[in-house]
Order: structure tokens, then C-alpha cells, then sequence
């Protein structure tokens, strides 16, 4: 039998006008783009025609509002987990090219290896592989009932929609790479969808697709921190 999968969604664009660094902040919602942006992840997700058993979002308002379009075309009530939210950053609410020429920031800049200024990524690989097996553990579940209900042997999926820095940290963790890098260099674009399988029980990375790429063009914030 084919194998259940999980889908890894990032939000689409956010109406930031001010160019800050929203991390966690509250109300910051989807640009008209970003609402475009989702719908074309969810697009992308029903043209693979693989039955899914929850979509899953992080608290935050840009995550829930991309979760929204995956949770209709599929029928599902969006559920909410917090281990899928965006690192806390010492940065919020400024905008990063003028913290960064201000020495009062400069402390927090010290290691870069942990980051010093935020959450550490041992702890955002931690929370991320966990809500990982746990949506494996559902979506198993959910295909050895639909099985045994009426035979059918379809795999279901789960799909969690999250934030660029977790979803990137998942995927260096499972690639075996460092986690220090760039975030200009991240292959992790708005509304993307990176799709893992458990095997043997161990997590792999099986495809990314940029279903919003076309759209890409007229985003002004990319959200990169």
C-alpha cells in the first residue's frame, strides 16, 4: 500500500506595509496576494488527489487564514497546534535594516550557531519532527479505519501549515545539514508545500512544489528572518 504523506504548508504573503519583523506578533493578516497564494497551495494539494484527515495551522492569524482554503476543499474544521508557530525573536516589531546598524542590538548577534536572538533551533527541531509523527500517527490511523470501513486502501494525508524558519529547520534536520544559514538561501517560498512519508519510522523528504511561484513576483514582503 502506497504511503501516507504530510504536508508541510508555508502561509502566503502578509499585508506589511512597514516592512517590520512581525514574528508573533498579533494582527498581522494575509495581503489580498497572500489570499491568492493559499488558495493556489490548495489547489495544488486537491489536484493530487489524495484524501486528507486534518489540516492542522499554527495560532498565528497568517497561517490560520492560509489553512482556510486547504480545510474547505477538503471538508475539514481547521485544528490549531502550537508547536508549528514562528520562533519568538528578540527583532519583533523592528525593522531589521535599522536594528541592525543600532549597537544595541549588536549583543544579541553574538552566536549565530544558536541564534542568540531567538528561539534556539534544537528547540524548533524538537517541537517541529514531534508535531511531525504525531500528524504521522493520525493519518495512519485515519487510513487503517477508512481501510477496514469499506476496503478502501487509498493512503490519507495530513497537512500542517506553518512558517518559513520551521518548515526550513524540519528540512535541514531531516537532510542531516547544519541548521546556521542564510535565510536568503532558503528553499521555502510562500505557499510552498515540502511533503514528507515515515518509513521504518523515519522521516523523509519525498518533494517541494512552489505552487505560488507565478504570484511571486508582485509579493513586497517574503518574510524571511
Amino acid at each position: 500500500m502506497a504511503a501516507s504523506q504530510v504536508h508541510l504548508v508555508r502561509h502566503g504573503e502578509v499585508h506589511n506595509p512597514d516592512g517590520i519583523l512581525y514574528g508573533r506578533m498579533p494582527g498581522f493578516h494575509l495581503s489580498d496576494l497572500g489570499r491568492s497564494m493559499a488558495q493556489a497551495a490548495a489547489d495544488d494539494l486537491v489536484a493530487r488527489r489524495r484524501p486528507v484527515a486534518a489540516v492542522i495551522a499554527s495560532p498565528l492569524q497568517r497561517t490560520q487564514e492560509s489553512a482556510a482554503p486547504i480545510a474547505a476543499a477538503f471538508d475539514q474544521q481547521i485544528q490549531t497546534d502550537a508547536r508549528l508557530i514562528e520562533p519568538a525573536n528578540h527583532f519583533e516589531g523592528k525593522v531589521m535594516s535599522k536594528a541592525l546598524r543600532s549597537p544595541a542590538n549588536w549583543p544579541w548577534l553574538v552566536n549565530p550557531l544558536r541564534p542568540s536572538w531567538g528561539e534556539s533551533y534544537h528547540s524548533i527541531e524538537q517541537r517541529m519532527l514531534a508535531a511531525l509523527h504525531d500528524a504521522f500517527d493520525r493519518a495512519e490511523s485515519a487510513t487503517a479505519q477508512r481501510s477496514s470501513a469499506d476496503g478502501d486502501a487509498a493512503p490519507v494525508d495530513v497537512v500542517l501549515v506553518s512558517h518559513q524558519l520551521p518548515i526550513w529547520v524540519a528540512h535541514l534536520s531531516l537532510a542531516g545539514e547544519r541548521f546556521m544559514h542564510d535565510p536568503r538561501e532558503r528553499r521555502c517560498s510562500l505557499s510552498s508545500i515540502t511533503t514528507f512519508e515515515r518509513r521504518s519510522g523515519q522521516l523523509v523528504e519525498v518533494s517541494y512544489s512552489d505552487p505560488a511561484a507565478a504570484l511571486a513576483a508582485d509579493s513586497t514582503d517574503v518574510g524571511a528572518v
